[in-house]
């Protein structure tokens, strides 16, 4: 098993990628080789002379920006850290690629030279996050901003397998974001695609409320991207603030600093639950290759959980499951 991580893309880069690798195969949390795949002399600097026998180099002169078009890379840009990380996989090189790095241009890079699964119709990209009675997936969370029901059924079906592979949960329940709970609620799109899943899913729980994502029985929630998105950066934005306020609070009186010192193993479990970094980056469910998004803040402990992330799908085979899960629905469609 080999991984391609690029060292060039992300707002702490080339530090935490390459201490985030380091980290995971220090920690014995992954013991194969990490190409490292960026600028040789930056690496060489950040290395410091630190020698490990599971980490090689790459050399990548081009690094991406968010000025470039993302689908011309690969003719524009094919000597960028993140094109020949993706070219890796399709040469099976490595058996999966990891970048913090422009969001749009992997996941146009890693479409055009990956291709999609047979039968996957858009690739999309899930956000795993913890509610009251477990882990849930949010479907789609940025791929997509214009869908189809079509397409919400599918992201459904790869979201179940995704969260299978993760969390074990079978056959997991699922939902469908809306702004009511009632079939008739919501665009064109949200009751055309209620009355998809209604038919083709047996464990389709219906609509659900965004205020209720954190509560309902749904352990898969589909939406479009451009939902999928706002919802994820809003839920981002107020624990962000939400954790700043408690800290000013704190601070403010001296109660309250003893308060929170008998609190402070309790508040630790609750921000770790939340914290995107504890469960690194994911993959772009669709494409056939594995292929890692993080967040573009990502620190060194969120690249090592991406790491170990790309670890366990390559190793529970995601890719071939999710060709299963789509194959699988298509032939109990052809049968009914």
């Amino acid at each position: 098993m080999n991984i391609a991580l690029d060292v060039m893309g992300g707002d702490n880069a080339p530090h935490a990628p390459i201490q985030g690798a380091i980290k995971a195969i220090k920690s014995g949390l992954y013991n194969s080789e990490i190409v490292l795949v960026g600028n040789k002399s930056i690496i060489e600097k950040e290395l410091n002379g630190l020698d490990l026998k599971n980490l090689t180099v790459l050399h990548a002169q081009d690094t991406i920006t968010t000025d470039d078009s993302a689908s011309k890379l690969i003719k524009e840009k094919p000597e960028s850290s993140m094109v020949k990380g993706i070219r890796l996989v399709k040469d099976k090189a490595v058996d999966a690629f990891i970048s913090a790095g422009n969001t749009g241009a992997q996941m146009a890079t890693s479409l055009l030279a990956l291709g999609r699964i047979p039968h996957v119709k858009r690739p999309a990209l899930s956000a795993f996050f913890s509610g009251l009675s477990g882990g849930k997936i949010l479907c789609d969370v940025g791929a997509n901003p214009d869908a189809r029901a079509e397409h919400l059924l599918q992201f459904a079906i790869m979201s179940s397998v995704y969260l299978d592979h993760i969390e074990g949960i079978k056959n997991p329940k699922i939902g469908l974001v809306n702004i009511g709970e009632e079939p008739t609620k919501g665009s064109d799109l949200y009751q055309e695609a209620h009355k998809l899943l209604s038919k083709e899913l047996p464990n389709f729980v219906g609509n659900i409320e965004s205020r209720n994502i954190f509560t309902c029985d749904a352990d898969v929630l589909v939406c479009d991207g451009f939902v999928g998105n706002t919802i994820i950066k809003f839920a981002e934005g107020c624990i962000s603030s939400f954790t700043e306020m408690i800290k000013e609070k704190i601070a403010s009186k001296n109660r309250y600093k003893i308060g929170a010192q008998m609190l402070q193993p309790a508040l630790e479990e609750i921000k770790n639950r939340y914290d995107y970094e504890e469960h690194g980056g994911t993959p772009l469910l669709g494409v056939d290759g594995i292929s890692i998004v993080c967040h573009g803040a990502s620190t060194s402990k969120s690249i090592m959980n991406s790491i170990v992330l790309a670890q366990k799908s390559i190793n529970k085979n995601l890719i071939e499951d999710v060709s299963i899960g789509i194959n699988d629905h298509l032939e109990a469609l052809s049968e009914s």
